[in-house]
This record gives C-alpha cells, sequence and structure tokens, in this order.
C-alpha cells in the first residue's frame, strides 16, 4: 500500500505537467478518470478521512470534466487541493493542537507554552499561503494559459512551498536560540539573587 500512496503522491505532484501536456492530445475522459484514480489511491493511503473529502471534490471536478467536455474543472484542482489543507490546518487552529504543534511534538514531545505559541503562529502562517496560493492556482486556471497555469502550478508552487518551509526552519532555529539564552546558564544566578 506505501507504493501506491508512493506513486499516488508523485502523480499529484506531477499533475499540473501531465494535464498540460495531455490537453489537445488525450481525451479529456482518461485525464480525468487518472486524476480521480490518484486522489482514490491517496485516499486510500491515509487514514484521515479529509482526503476522502478531497476524493470526493475530485469526484466532483471530474464529473463536471465530463459534462462541460473542457479542461476547466481539471485545471481547479490545486484549488481544491489548497481548499483542503487550508481546511486541515484551520481546523487545527480551532481544535488544538494545531497541526504544527502536533508534528512538533513528535521531537519535542514537552514543547513549552512558548513553543506551542510559535506553531500556533506558524500554523496561521501556513493558512495565509494556502489562501494566497489557492488564489493565484484559480486565477490562473480561469485567466492563464495552459502553459503559466502548469509551470505555476507545477513548479513555482512548490517552490515557493519549499521557501516558506525553509524560511520557517531558519526562523525557528533563531527562536530556540533566543530561548535557550534566556533559560540558559545567565538566567540561574539571577534567578538565585531573588531566591
Amino acid at each position: 500500500m506505501r507504493a501506491v500512496t508512493a506513486v499516488a503522491w508523485l502523480l499529484t505532484l506531477a499533475y499540473p505537467f501531465l494535464v498540460w501536456f495531455g490537453i489537445g492530445r488525450w481525451d479529456l475522459r482518461w485525464l480525468a478518470a487518472g486524476l480521480l484514480l490518484i486522489a482514490v489511491a491517496r485516499a486510500l493511503g491515509t487514514r484521515d478521512r479529509r482526503w476522502w473529502i478531497a476524493a470526493a471534490g475530485t469526484g466532483a471536478l471530474v464529473v463536471a470534466t465530463l459534462l462541460a467536455d473542457n479542461a476547466l474543472p481539471l485545471k481547479l484542482y490545486p484549488v481544491l487541493v489548497n481548499a483542503v489543507l487550508l481546511g486541515v490546518f484551520g481546523l487545527s487552529l480551532r481544535f488544538p493542537p494545531s497541526l504544527i504543534e502536533r508534528l512538533a511534538r513528535l521531537h519535542e514531545p514537552d514543547l513549552p507554552p512558548s513553543g506551542v505559541a510559535y506553531t500556533r503562529k506558524v500554523t496561521l502562517v501556513w493558512c495565509a499561503f494556502f489562501v494566497v496560493n489557492g488564489a493565484i492556482a484559480l486565477a490562473t486556471a480561469l485567466w492563464a494559459s495552459d502553459k503559466a497555469w502548469a509551470l505555476y502550478n507545477g513548479l513555482v508552487a512548490y517552490l515557493l512551498m519549499g521557501a516558506l518551509f525553509l524560511g520557517e526552519w531558519l526562523v525557528r532555529g533563531r527562536v530556540r536560540a533566543r530561548a535557550a539564552l534566556a533559560e540558559g546558564p545567565l538566567a540561574k544566578p539571577v534567578a538565585n539573587l531573588d531566591g
């Protein structure tokens, strides 16, 4: 099952280029069927029911593609993915712990309150990213050429995600260093003087 899930994720990453390449070369029904197969395979590979919601949304895009005989619904798939990720991250803010806090606790189970506050802010930043990225994905689907759509959704969006991930990692290092200085050996003698 892991191999199927890995292939589904790889195809998801390559999806914009597959659609760009396939439009005009392959029947839209085959592209739509492939997209649905990818979404179902990815949902089967996780216990998170939200990916089944994404698969159902994908099914709606597939039906719209078949009924309209138009590629636009297929190009809306990145918008759907951003909406699902926004929902996952956003709901974790509404019903804590935040998603980033859960991930942080895998490496640091005794996360201090400052770490909880920081992970909440990072989760908010990711929510903002998914809103902006989803809006750009929508704009490219509606108004850009197929090539520009594929370029943004298949390359630029991933580079932006990577830049955000790397930027957060660098900021996290600085935040941890500041926290260590504040709680380090210099702080202890001062505390002893007060006690």
